[in-house]
């Protein structure tokens, strides 16, 4: 991908997603994309997918295990719903080639719809697989906030394709963890709109996420399912959530995530967060979407890169998906391809944004000092373990 096709930014985008856009609904991965009004519950906040056997050693080989989390900050011991107005989907191509652009093509869609909760706070769900000419249909219940938070979750045992997955959806705590409000300080001030600011130190570094939950959709599906009458053992993943518009019952993509800390790191303007949250990965590289683009650009260059280095990360990291080759260990840093984009997925405690801040910024940052486990003395870290089995996220606070 050249500079060129990036930076030649135009507004049709924007137009398009001003006409689409209803104004009563809001697009955010951890809170990026405002509009005047929103529902967190169709904000995504991560997306994981990885071998089973690489988080469990004593899991069935062949499986994958693909996480939506969704509902950032979602308060401890509160109950919060899935939206019944909206679809909920992972989207999956086949990849042949492990160094090729990503094609976005849905060879494989998996898709949530949640009914209303019920007095007891359970909603009712419907799985559809879309794949190859087919359409199946399962159904299954959420795990609903429990007066004792090690309640055994509900695990929906269900056919798919002929094929036997596992759902869980419910309330866990949130897994990521990223000192995000003073890197927002930090890229201000190589934008040239703040002071120039370093990261804290481990025993003052905040994680943002600690002690919140969200609201997950866990899936263990055969890598079988997913590679169809295919040889593939590479997959291209990304996840969306659609809502459905009162006025024409036609459902509009407002969500959209991959890799983390693509879209909301790179992207300042806020239009440009909800433009991007709203395009599928074939327009990543389209003239209507240079000017996300350009701005992801000019963002790389603050960061200290040039203008080859600058085009060779959004070549590496546009269109955005996460790549998954399942015969090598998962993991967010265990193997890039030709372009030198990830393609082992990403395993729950992946310390992604460390890896992100080295490569955007050719290695100037290593870390923001925030770990999963936290740094002893600083009680602003720190999750709780993660469980041993399905669905492998920790407990709700």
């Amino acid at each position: 991908m050249n500079l060129k096709k990036i930076i030649g930014l135009s507004v049709l985008l924007l137009g398009v997603v001003v006409a689409i856009a209803p104004k009563y609904v809001a697009a955010s991965d951890h809170d990026d994309g405002e509009i005047d009004t929103k529902g967190r519950n169709v904000n995504l906040t991560d997306l994981y997918v990885f071998r089973e056997q690489d988080q469990n050693a004593n899991a069935k080989e062949g499986d994958l295990v693909l996480i939506m989390n969704t509902n950032p900050r979602s308060l401890a011991r509160q109950q919060y719903y899935f939206s019944n107005n909206a679809h909920y989907e992972f989207k999956i191509s086949r990849v042949a080639d492990k160094n090729t652009v990503p094609t976005g093509k849905e060879d494989v869609v998996l898709r949530f719809d949640f009914s209303p909760p019920n007095a007891n706070g359970q909603q009712e769900f419907q799985m559809t697989g879309i794949a190859d000419g087919y359409t199946q249909v399962a159904k299954g219940k959420t795990t609903p906030l429990a007066p004792d938070p090690n309640t055994k979750p509900i695990v929906n045992n269900l056919s798919l394709g002929g094929a036997k997955v596992a759902v869980f959806a419910g309330l866990r705590e949130d897994p990521f963890y990223f000192d995000v409000e003073q890197f927002f300080r930090v890229r201000a001030g190589a934008l040239g709109i703040g002071p120039k600011v370093g990261f804290r130190t481990p025993d003052k570094a905040v994680d943002f996420a600690k002690g919140y939950n969200v609201n997950a959709i866990a899936i263990r599906v055969p890598q079988t399912l997913l590679r169809g009458r295919t040889g593939a053992t590479t997959f291209d993943v990304w996840e969306t959530i659609s809502v459905k518009d009162p006025r024409t019952g036609q459902y509009n993509q407002m969500e959209r995530l991959a890799r983390p800390a693509i879209n909301e790191g790179l992207i300042v303007t806020n239009d440009f967060l909800n433009a991007f949250n709203s395009i599928p990965p074939t327009a990543d590289l389209s003239p209507a979407a240079a000017p996300v683009g350009a701005e992801a650009a000019k963002t790389l260059k603050a960061l200290g890169n040039d203008d080859k280095r600058t085009a060779a990360l959004l070549n590496a990291f546009l269109p955005d998906v996460m790549r998954i080759d399942t015969t090598q260990r998962s993991g967010y840093v265990n193997a890039t391809n030709a372009q030198g984009s990830p393609i082992t997925g990403r395993l729950l405690l992946d310390d992604v944004i460390s890896q992100t801040l080295t490569v955007l910024t050719n290695g100037a940052i290593t870390t923001e000092n925030v770990s999963y486990n936290g740094t002893p003395g600083n009680p602003s870290q720190g999750h709780q373990p993660l469980v041993s089995d399905f669905p492998y996220l920790a407990l709700p606070n």
